[in-house]
């Protein structure tokens, strides 16, 4: 118990060791924080609170440290540079774990059979239309994909019809549908054990 009194009355662990905990705490709780908000928005009523709870927790301790030494203003740039490197470390996190589904719709107006049926050999499923554009006769193709597929159907959107018009847009949730098969995730894995 002294040696840790002695360690937080040393120069160096109020100048830099806590400054750095609170930049790291802010990076973490921050970085929950977004966490939270996209579990929110995809309807994960069960992790979301889970995620609060921490995320919430976190930031108490960064606070606490922030009210215990207010006149010390490194631990304010500490506390907003935590801040700050959270959300993008929170949108990195978010990218990187891909959830949620995305619609896609696209307009073609060359040559859509050879797209329209990859993405069929592919196993996505889809509907399509032919609509009338502002150029004549297009071919307008709608899907329901998991968002971690997105850079392999742009990829072969791009290949085949780089002129293709693509909209894309989060979905909450979808009943029913077909999505290519393929090797569960352990975070798939993981929400399918807690339903």
């Amino acid at each position: 118990m002294t040696l840790f009194i002695a360690l937080m009355e040393n120069p160096i662990f109020a100048l830099i060791i806590l400054p750095l905990l609170i930049l790291t705490a802010r990076i973490f709780d921050v970085t929950l924080g977004t966490l939270r908000i996209v579990f929110i928005s995809q309807g994960r009523r069960k992790l979301a609170p889970i995620v609060g709870f921490f995320e919430i927790f976190i930031w108490l301790l960064a606070v606490g440290q922030i009210f215990n030494n207010l006149t010390n203003f490194i631990y304010y740039f500490a506390y907003a540079g935590g801040f700050a490197i959270g959300n993008y470390v929170g949108l990195i996190v978010e990218d990187k774990i891909s959830l949620g589904l995305l619609s896609l719709q696209l307009i073609i107006r060359e040559n859509p059979e050879n797209l329209i049926g990859l993405l069929k050999e592919n196993g996505y499923s889809l509907t399509t239309m032919s609509a009338e554009g502002a150029r004549g006769i297009v071919k307008l193709v709608l899907l329901i994909i998991k968002r971690k597929n997105l850079p392999k159907i742009l990829e072969l959107i791009r290949q085949n019809n780089p002129k293709a018009f693509i909209s894309i847009e989060q979905v909450k949730s979808v009943k029913g549908g077909n999505f290519p098969s393929h090797t569960k995730t352990r975070w798939e894995l993981f929400n399918r054990r807690k339903r």
